[in-house]
C-alpha cells in the first residue's frame, strides 16, 4: 500500500500530537529570516540559469568545443536536479529539511569554484553535475521550508516574496554576467556565486531551525537509477537528432529510453517507498498544478535562450547589449511577484496562475513577430509580458501544490513539483533546438549560436524561420498548461492532518 494511502491517512492521534508543534506558525522575525535565506537559495540558482545561457557561445569558443556539446553545460545541470529532486525532498523529510538545504548551499558553492577553474568543456560539464547536486538539495527543499514556516493562508505571499530572490538572481546573471562575459571572462559568472553561497550557508546553519518531524524511510535508489537513465538516453537522443539528424541507431536509443521509463513505472508501482508516489497524484489540485508546471516549463524555459541567440546571432549584439533588452521583464516580474502571491491567497491559486500563463502566452506571441529588421524594443515588450506572467504563475502554482499536500509529505511534494518542472525545462532546450534546426541545414544547425556578427543573411533568415516555428510550438504548450490550471479546482487553505 502507498505511503499516503489509507494507513497513512488514519495515523494515530499520538503521531499527530507529536507532529503538531511543527505545524504551529512561528513569529514574524523567524519568518522574515526564512524568507531572506530562501531568497538567497533561489537567487544563487537563477544567477547561473541566465548567465550561462548568455555565456554559452563564448565558452564554446574559449574551450574549443562545439555548441552541440556545450549545450550539456545547461542540460547536465538540469538533468541532475531532475533526477534527484524527489529523492532529496524525501531526504529532507528523513534527515531534516534545513540540514539538507544548508548542505546543498555548500556543495553548490564548491561546484561553482570548480566550474570557474575548468580547463575544458567535458570537465566543465562534470563540475556542473556537482553544482546540480547542490542545486537539487537547495531547490527541492525551498517549498517545504516555506510550507513548514507559514500557514496555508499566507503561503502565496511567502512564495511571491521568495520569488524576488529568483528574479534578482536572474537580473544579476544578465547584467553582471553580461558585463563579465563582454569585458572580462566567462569564468567570473561562476565566481560571483561564492560570496552568495558562503553567506547563505553560514546564515542557514546559524539562523534556521528544523520545524518538520523526521520520517523513518528509505530512498528509492533503483527507481532513481531507472528514471535517470531513461531521461538521459531520451535527451541525448534529442540532442543527436538536432545535430547530425535521424539514424537507425537513434531508433534503438528511442526504444531503450522507452523501455527504461516503462521499467521505472513498473518498479514504482511495487516499491515500498517509491520515487514517484502515485497516491499523491490522486489529489486533483496537486496533480493538475504539477502538470501545469511541467507544460509551462516545456513551453517557456527555452524561449529566452532562443531570443538571446537571436540577438547575438542574426542581430549581432554582444552578450552585454543583448542582456539589456531582457532586464525590464525580470525587474517587472520581481515587482509583481509579492502582490500576485498575496492575491492568490485571497482569490485562490487557480485564478492568478491561469492569468500568469495567459500573460506568458502573449509574451511568446510578441517574440514570434521578430524578424531581421524588427525593432529591438519588441524584445522588451515580449520580455515584460513573459516576466510578469512567470512571476504570477509560479508563486500561485507552488502555493496550490503545497496547500494540497499532506504536511508530512511536504518534502516529497516539493520535490515532485521540482522534478516535473525540471523535466519540462531540460526537455525544453532540446525540443526548441530540434524544432528550430528543421529550418537550417544540418551541417550548420549550430553555427548560428556561435557568434556575434559575421553570419550570412540567408542563415540568419533560416534561423528566424526556425525560431518562429519553435515559438509557436511553445505557444501551443502554454495553452495546455492554461487548461490544466483552470481545471485544477480550488485548493484547501487549511492544514491537512496527514
Amino acid at each position: 500500500m502507498s505511503r499516503y494511502g489509507s494507513k497513512r491517512i488514519k495515523a494515530t492521534r499520538a503521531v499527530q500530537q507529536q507532529a503538531a508543534p511543527f505545524f504551529e506558525s512561528p513569529g514574524r522575525r523567524y519568518r522574515a529570516i526564512t524568507i531572506a535565506i530562501t531568497m538567497l537559495g533561489l537567487a544563487i540558482s537563477s544567477v547561473d540559469s541566465t548567465a550561462v545561457v548568455l555565456a554559452l557561445p563564448v565558452m564554446a569558443r574559449d574551450l574549443h568545443s562545439d555548441i552541440a556539446g556545450m549545450v550539456w553545460v545547461i542540460m547536465a545541470y538540469l538533468l541532475v536536479i531532475t533526477i534527484l529532486s524527489t529523492q532529496v525532498g524525501r531526504l529532507g523529510d528523513i534527515l531534516g529539511r534545513i540540514r539538507v538545504y544548508n548542505l546543498g548551499f555548500g556543495l553548490f558553492t564548491i561546484g561553482s569554484l570548480l566550474c570557474a577553474l575548468a580547463p575544458n568543456g567535458p570537465t566543465l560539464i562534470v563540475f556542473r553535475v556537482l553544482q546540480g547536486i547542490g542545486g537539487a538539495f537547495v531547490s527541492s527543499n525551498v517549498g517545504a521550508i516555506i510550507a513548514d514556516t507559514f500557514p496555508p493562508s499566507e503561503r502565496g505571499k511567502a512564495y511571491g516574496l521568495a520569488g524576488i530572490g529568483y528574479t534578482g538572481g536572474a537580473v544579476l546573471g544578465i547584467m553582471v554576467g553580461g558585463a563579465l562575459i563582454t569585458f572580462a571572462t566567462w569564468r567570473f559568472i561562476f565566481l560571483i556565486n561564492l560570496p552568495i553561497g558562503t553567506t547563505a550557508t553560514i546564515a542557514g546553519f546559524l539562523l534556521l531551525k528544523e520545524r518538520s518531524p523526521r520520517l523513518k524511510e528509505s530512498l528509492d535508489i533503483s527507481g532513481m537509477a531507472l528514471f535517470g537513465a531513461g531521461l538521459f538516453v531520451f535527451l541525448y537522443l534529442l540532442n543527436e537528432v538536432t545535430g547530425p539528424g535521424w539514424s537507425g541507431y537513434d531508433g534503438f536509443q528511442l526504444a531503450l529510453a522507452a523501455a527504461l521509463l516503462l521499467a521505472f513505472v513498473w518498479r514504482e508501482r511495487r516499491a515500498a517507498t517509491p520515487l514517484l508516489d502515485f497516491a499523491l497524484l490522486r489529489i486533483r489540485v496537486l496533480t493538475a498544478s504539477v502538470s501545469a508546471s511541467f507544460f509551462q516549463a516545456v513551453s517557456s524555459f527555452a524561449v529566452i535562450f532562443l531570443v538571446i541567440m537571436y540577438l547575438q546571432g542574426p542581430r549581432g549584439l554582444s552578450p552585454w547589449n543583448a542582456s539589456l533588452f531582457l532586464v525590464p521583464g525580470f525587474i517587472l516580474g520581481g515587482c509583481v511577484a509579492p502582490f500576485t502571491g498575496a492575491l492568490s491567497d485571497r482569490l485562490g491559486a487557480r485564478v492568478v496562475a491561469s492569468l500568469g500563463l495567459a500573460l506568458q502566452g502573449v509574451g511568446i506571441l510578441v517574440f514570434s513577430t521578430l524578424g531581421l529588421a524588427s525593432s529591438l524594443y519588441v524584445v522588451v515588450a515580449g520580455a515584460v509580458f513573459n516576466g510578469a506572467g512567470n512571476e504570477a504563475f509560479y508563486p500561485a502554482n507552488n502555493s496550490a501544490v503545497m496547500a494540497s499536500a499532506p504536511p508530512r509529505a511536504y518534502g516529497v511534494s516539493a520535490g515532485l513539483l521540482r522534478t516535473f518542472t525540471n523535466i519540462g525545462q531540460v526537455s525544453s532546450f532540446a525540443l526548441a533546438l530540434l524544432i528550430a534546426s528543421l529550418s537550417i541545414p544540418r551541417n550548420v544547425a549550430f553555427a548560428i549560436f556561435l557568434g556575434s556578427g559575421g553570419i550570412s543573411t540567408q542563415l540568419s533568415a533560416s534561423y528566424v524561420q526556425g525560431m518562429h516555428v519553435a515559438l509557436l510550438a511553445s505557444m501551443s504548450l502554454i495553452v495546455v498548461a492554461f487548461v490544466l490550471s483552470v481545471l485544477a479546482g480550488k485548493e484547501s487553505r487549511t492544514v491537512r492532518a496527514s
